[in-house]
């Protein structure tokens, strides 16, 4: 089944890299693109692999993967919009590129790097625009996920609510939609926000 095996000069125990179907890009491009260390994208890609030993993961698999973070909750719904947005090339399945280039920003990149990414995330339809039921339906997704557990006294119409202040606030010159200057502009300029933002950023 076509497997691959490649090795890096310069990498003191040989990383094998196995693929059936897909084969990861030269570390060193990695590293080049990414804020990874060598070092580091070997173990996220031995992880990888571990999970998807062909290479690339599908939807199921990573909805899967991502449930057993969250077995208080029904993660599939965030998990769906999370794949979308690690999909760049939108064509069903998640490469270990995919992976890393948005790991790297989720965990490193600069402020404008995460809120670009996380403006992708909430456009769900990708029309470059945030319209207050993308927004709404990715906060039902985040509440179902984190469970009844978590949020015991929630009411049904709790994230609605909060969608409503937060949408007023993004939505500076009030045509429905929230571009991503409108959206950066405000997330930089409001500490509630920001700091909301973490939310979204411990469930990654």
């Amino acid at each position: 089944c076509g497997v691959y095996l490649c090795t890096f000069s310069g990498v003191e125990d040989e990383l094998e890299l196995s693929a059936v179907r897909h084969r990861p890009e030269g570390l060193e491009q990695l590293e080049a693109q990414t804020r990874f260390s060598r070092k580091e994208l070997q173990i996220l890609y031995r992880g990888f692999k571990n999970e998807c030993p062909s290479g690339v993961v599908n939807e199921e698999t990573f909805k899967d993967i991502y449930s057993q973070f969250f077995p208080q909750g029904d993660a599939s719904t965030y998990a769906h919009f999370l794949f979308n947005a690690f999909d760049t090339d939108h064509n069903g399945s998640v490469s270990f590129e995919d992976f890393v280039m948005g790991l790297s920003i989720l965990l490193r990149g600069t402020v404008q790097e995460k809120l670009n990414w996380a403006f992708n995330l909430y456009d769900i339809n990708k029309d470059g625009y945030i319209t207050k039921e993308e927004m709404l339906d990715i906060m039902k997704a985040i509440y179902d996920m984190m469970g009844k557990c978590t949020y015991p006294v929630l009411k049904e119409e709790t994230p609605r609510q909060h969608v409503e202040v937060f949408f007023q606030k993004m939505d500076k010159n009030k045509d429905g939609v929230v571009t991503i200057d409108e959206f950066i502009d405000c997330c930089q300029n409001d500490e509630n926000i920001m700091r909301s933002m973490h939310l979204f950023e411990n469930v990654l």
